[in-house]
C-alpha cells in the first residue's frame, strides 16, 4: 500500500461508499475536529442475542470509520458499541431457560432480571456478554457502554437536565406522531417504580426543572411519587433516549435500518432542541429471505451468523454487508458460494490494483486496508461441484483431488484454502448433493458425448485445465450445438446433476480424467437404457 500521503489523496476522492460516508464527517468539522476526536457509535437491545445485522452493523460503521482514519491521519476516533440494557423487558424471548424467571420479571430493567442461564448476574449482563465475546470474535475494536451504567454514574445527568428544562419543546416534536390515546398520556420520561423496580409507561403529573425531579401517580395506591430525572432513577422513551445519548456522548456518526428513518428524524429534532447537531449517517436497506420478505427474528426466517460461518469464512459474510449496502437483498444460502468466490476474484485482484482501484476494493474495507496474500488456485465454486460429483463430505478426500491441481498445496501451508475445503464438503452434503439430477442424455448429447470421451482419452491424462477444455469446446462444435451454452448445460444436467456448473477443463484436471471418462460412461448407460 502505498504512503499516507498518497492514501490520503486517493481516499479524498474515492467514490467506494465509505469514503462517501466519511466526507459527511469531514463536512461537519470545517474549522477543526474536538479535542475528543470522532464518535461512532452502534446501538444494541440486549433482550435477545447477537445476530447478522449486529455484525452487519458493525462491521459497516467500522468500514466508514477506517476510511475516515485514511482522510484525516492523526485524528482520534472511537466506537462505541451502546447496549440499552436499562430497557425493560417486554416479552419472553423464545428458545430462553427457565421462561418462568423472565416472565416473573416483565417491565423491569435487563440488567434487573435475573439470568435464565445461571452464568451472569442479570438476563442483561449475560446478553452484554455474549455481545462482546461476538465483537471481540471477529477482531473489531470498539467502547462498550452500558445503558444501565451510562445512567447510574451520572454520565448522562447534564444531558437528563437539558431535557427537562426543554421538557415542552421535547414533548411536541413527539406528539405529532402519536395517536390522540397516547398523546394524552406520553411522556418523555420513564420512572422506574422504587418498589416495583419496573420502568413505567404512565402520565408525568408535575416535573419540577429546579429540583430535577418529575411526579407521577402509582396506579396501585394512588399516591404521587416524585423522582429525580437522574442518577437512574427514570430511563427515557427511546426516541428521546436515542437523542439524549447521541448528545451526552458526543456522537459524530451511527448507521441504521432503513425501518427507523421516521425514529432518526425525530430524535435527530430533539438533539436540535437540545442545541447539538444530530450524527451523520445513512439508512441501510434490510435483508429479505428467500421469497422476498422481510427476516425477522421473531419469525426466524432469516439466515444466521451462525449458520452462515458453518458453510463460509466470515471475510465472505464481510463482503456481502459491503456490497450494495442501500439495496435490499436476500439473505439465503444460496449466496454464500457467490460471496466466497468474489470474495477470493477480489483478493487475487488487489495486489496489482493502482492505488485508486484499491481503495474501491472490498477487500481493502474488509481488512481494514491490509488485506492478506492468500494464494486461492481452485475456487469455491468448484470445490462444490468436486465435492458434489464426489458425493464426499470428507475434507481429506477432497485434498486428494485438489493436490491433482495444485500441486504443493495442502492443509498445513494453504490454510485458507483449507477452510474453503471444509465449508465446500459441508455446503455440498446439505445443499448441493440432495437436489442432485442427473439426467439421461439426448441423441446429440450422447454422440457429443460419446466424442468428448474419445479426444480426452487422446490427450491423456496429466494434461492442463486448457487443454480439457479446449476438446470440450470441440466436442460441442463437431456435435452441432449452434449455442455452446446448450452444449455445457447438457455437462452439467448428464454429468453433474445441476443445470449450473463449472468451467469443464478446470473440472477434468481437478477430478481427474479417468474419474471423468467414468462419468460420461454412466450418462451413456443411461441413454442406452
Amino acid at each position: 500500500m502505498s504512503n499516507a500521503i498518497e492514501l490520503r489523496a486517493a481516499a479524498l476522492e474515492n467514490k467506494a461508499w465509505p469514503y462517501e460516508e466519511a466526507r459527511k464527517l469531514l463536512a461537519r468539522y470545517p474549522n477543526g475536529f474536538p479535542e475528543q476526536g470522532v464518535v461512532f457509535e452502534t446501538g444494541y437491545g440486549p433482550s435477545g442475542l447477537p445476530h447478522i445485522g449486529t455484525f452487519g452493523e458493525v462491521v459497516r460503521t467500522t468500514m466508514v470509520r477506517r476510511a475516515f482514519e485514511a482522510m484525516a491521519p492523526g485524528v482520534r476516533t472511537r466506537l462505541i458499541a451502546f447496549s440499552d440494557d436499562m430497557d425493560g423487558l417486554r416479552k419472553v424471548p423464545d428458545g430462553i431457560p427457565n421462561p418462568e424467571l423472565l416472565r416473573a420479571n416483565l417491565g423491569k430493567p435487563l440488567t434487573q432480571v435475573p439470568d435464565p442461564f445461571g452464568t451472569h448476574p442479570s438476563f442483561g449482563a449475560h446478553n452484554n456478554a455474549r455481545l462482546q465475546a461476538f465483537l471481540d470474535g471477529f477482531g473489531f475494536e470498539y467502547e462498550f457502554l452500558s445503558s444501565t451504567d451510562c445512567y447510574r454514574s451520572g454520565m448522562f445527568d447534564a444531558t437528563l437536565l437539558k431535557i427537562l428544562a426543554s421538557y415542552d419543546a421535547v414533548i411536541n416534536v413527539i406528539l405529532p406522531t402519536l395517536g390522540p390515546e397516547r398523546r394524552a398520556t406520553y411522556s418523555p420520561f420513564l420512572p422506574i417504580d422504587p418498589v416495583s423496580g419496573i420502568v413505567l409507561q404512565v402520565p408525568i403529573v408535575a416535573h419540577d426543572v429546579a429540583a430535577g425531579t418529575v411526579s407521577y401517580v402509582r396506579p396501585e395506591t394512588n399516591e404521587t411519587i416524585t423522582v429525580p430525572v437522574t442518577g437512574g432513577a427514570c430511563k427515557l422513551q427511546w426516541k428521546v433516549d436515542w437523542a439524549m445519548r447521541w448528545v451526552a456522548l458526543g456522537v459524530d456518526y451511527e448507521m441504521a435500518g432503513k425501518d427507523l428513518i421516521d425514529s432518526v428524524l425525530l430524535s435527530g429534532r430533539i438533539a436540535r432542541v437540545l442545541g447539538a447537531e444530530p450524527p451523520a449517517g445513512f439508512n441501510y436497506e434490510l435483508f429479505l429471505d428467500a421469497e422476498g420478505q422481510k427476516i425477522s427474528k421473531s419469525r426466524g426466517n432469516g439466515l444466521t451468523i451462525e449458520e452462515w460461518l458453518d458453510y463460509g469464512p466470515p471475510e465472505s459474510l464481510a463482503l456481502y454487508m459491503f456490497q450494495s449496502p442501500r439495496k435490499a437483498k436476500r439473505l439465503h444460502f444460496d449466496v454464500i458460494p457467490r460471496a466466497i468466490d468474489e470474495y477470493g476474484d477480489f483478493l487475487g485482484k488487489y495486489p496489482g490494483q493502482p492505488i485508486e482501484q484499491q481503495l474501491g476494493n472490498p477487500v481493502h474495507h474488509i481488512h481494514e486496508g491490509t488485506p492478506p496474500a492468500v494464494d486461492l488456485p481452485i475456487s469455491f465454486s468448484l470445490l462444490l461441484n468436486l465435492a458434489s460429483v464426489a458425493a464426499t463430505d470428507d475434507p481429506a478426500k477432497l485434498w486428494a483431488y485438489v493436490a491433482r491441481q495444485a500441486p504443493g498445496t495442502g492443509p498445513a501451508s494453504h490454510p485458507a484454502l483449507d477452510r474453503l475445503v471444509h465449508h465446500a464438503a459441508r455446503y455440498a452434503r446439505d445443499f448441493v448433493v440432495p437436489g442432485l439430477r442427473r439426467r439421461a442424455p439426448t441423441g446429440q448429447e450422447a454422440a457429443a458425448l460419446a466424442d468428448l470421451d474419445t479426444r480426452l482419452a487422446a490427450v491423456g491424462p496429466g494434461a492442463d485445465a486448457e487443454a480439457y477444455q479446449f476438446e470440450v469446446y470441440e466436442a460441442g462444435k463437431a456435435a452441432g450445438f449452434e449455442n455452446l451454452r446448450d452444449w455445457f448445460k447438457a455437462l452439467y444436467e448428464t454429468l453433474i446433476g445441476s443445470s449450473q456448473g463449472p468451467r469443464m477443463g478446470s473440472f477434468i484436471a481437478l477430478y481427474g480424467l479417468d474419474e471423468t471418462r467414468a462419468l460420461i460412461a454412466g450418462a451413456l448407460r443411461k441413454d442406452a437404457a
